[in-house]
Formats: structure tokens, sequence, C-alpha cells
């Protein structure tokens, strides 16, 4: 009776503990040095993951693409996608194999390009997923210096400070009506300056132009819960730069949402680094 006992026990600590298991999806490179460098983007953020001891594993797929054997999502508690967008998007092939994923309760989450799919169904998938897209005729995508100044109370933003800095943070997304199941993470005023462009599917538009002119906060970084606890979703449209992850603030914010997506507790001080030395 007593070893039953210490079986049981043992049995449920380690399902508590057991390590939850990340992949990251890596899209081809696309730009010129420092930018766009979706695979040592997915190798530093995994490596500090797997560093920081708080119960994750990551599989960084390096296939430039969709990966080509799927059994790599077995038993996967979330999934982060880095990757060119638009009609590019490595999931507009597997929009519909990817929702049976999704339904499953995996998390997702999505990071600058990534965040790009057409309007129509890989758009709608989108927002079932991750909660909100960058739509074209509707969201921009100017470089910026954003000025985070305040954080909502939210695990994502665990011990995360005011910081400031420059990327390609396309902004104006496409969210779910009424911002239901959205958190906004990441929210800053845009400069009047990335109103300069002429309109285009990704310059200005006329949406983007009033929501401007009215002063409203742009959300360039959000979190989802899906309905009915069927997992969670997170965006963010920054890390255009591989220089970007040298910020702790930027960094620690972006671990935190990938153990968040997997359902992994997220510690007060956040998920711990070491400082990043990017040349």
């Amino acid at each position: 009776m007593k070893t039953l006992f210490f079986f049981l026990s043992f049995l449920s600590f380690s399902i508590l503990h057991a390590e939850k298991k990340v992949v990251f999806v890596a899209g081809k490179k696309s730009h010129g040095y420092f930018s766009h460098e979706h695979i040592a983007g997915c190798k530093l953020l995994a490596k500090h993951l797997e560093s920081a001891n708080i119960g994750i594993r990551s599989i960084v797929i390096t296939d430039d693409g969709y990966p080509k054997d799927a059994s790599v999502f077995d038993g996967v508690a979330a999934i982060v996608v880095y990757c060119d967008g638009g009609g590019r998007h490595l999931l507009n092939p597997h929009l519909k194999e990817f929702d049976v994923l999704m339904k499953k309760g995996i998390g997702l989450a999505c990071i600058h390009y990534g965040v790009e799919v057409p309007k129509g169904a890989p758009g709608d998938y989108f927002l079932k997923w991750i909660g909100g897209y960058f739509e074209t005729n509707w969201s921009v995508n100017p470089h910026w210096v954003a000025d985070f100044k305040l954080f909502p109370e939210h695990p994502i933003a665990s011990g995360v400070t005011p910081f400031a800095i420059k990327d390609e943070w396309y902004y104006h997304m496409r969210f779910q009506p009424e911002m239901k199941g959205v958190s906004p993470i990441l929210s800053a005023h845009p400069p009047k300056s990335t109103m300069d462009r002429k309109d285009g599917p990704h310059s200005n538009n006329p949406h983007v132009r009033k929501s401007m002119a009215a002063g409203e906060i742009q959300h360039i970084g959000w979190a989802y819960e899906r309905p009915n606890g069927k997992g969670r979703g997170f965006g963010t449209t920054g890390a255009h730069y591989h220089h970007s992850w040298g910020e702790d603030n930027w960094r620690t914010l972006m671990l935190n949402a990938i153990a968040w997506t997997a359902g992994v507790e997220v510690p007060k001080k956040g998920v711990p680094s070491l400082p990043v030395l990017i040349k």
C-alpha cells in the first residue's frame, strides 16, 4: 500500500512538472544583414527558454518553411512562427491541418511578418488562433521608435520595465470584434511622421489616418485567450532587426509570452535570461 502511495505521488509530481514542448518554425531568410533573421532569432529564444529551467523543451525547425515531418507537432504545448508573411506565409497552404492542432488547445505565437496573412480565410483563421493579424489596406508597417511606458497586469508583462526601441512596428492591426478575448500587452503612440508615406497596401490608408487623427493608442503586441479555454495565442509586430533581441525588456517580454502561450507559469520577475551582445 505504501509503495502504491509513493508511486502515485511520484506520478502526480511528474505530470505537474513535466516539460512542455515548444516548437519554433522558422521561415527562410529574405532580407539583408541582421534583418528577418528567423532561424537565428528562433535559436536565440529557444536557447534562453531552456536555460531558464522553467519546464520548457525547445525544438527549432529549420526546413525553410512548414515542417517536412508534421509529427514534430506531436505532444507540443505551443508553436512559435517567425517567418515572412502575406502571400508567402508558410501557414497559407496548411490552414486546415494547422487548425486541427489549434482546436486541440495548442498555443501559437507569431512574430513580426509572421502576423501578416491575406485577408479572407487566412485572416479569419488568425483571428481564431491569435486574436489579430496584419490586414493589408488596414494595417501599416513603418519603422519608428516605440516608447513603451505602461504595461498591463498580465503574466507576459512580468519583470518588464519601460523601454524604447526602434523597429518596424506594424500597427493598426485587425483584431477580434470589440477586442473580445484580446489583451493588449505592448501599446504606444506612433509619431506623426509615420503618416508621411502615400496610401498603399502596407504604407497608409484612410482608416489608419482616422485612427491617428483621433489620437488612438496602437497595440503592437497582444495576448489572446481562445473561447472555452481552447488555447492561447500571442502576436507581436516587432523583431524586424535581429539586434533588437539585445534589449533586455523586449527579450524578457517575448520569453514570457512564449512561456504563457505554452501554459507554463511565468516567474514573477519574468523568464530570466543572460544579457545578449549582438554584433
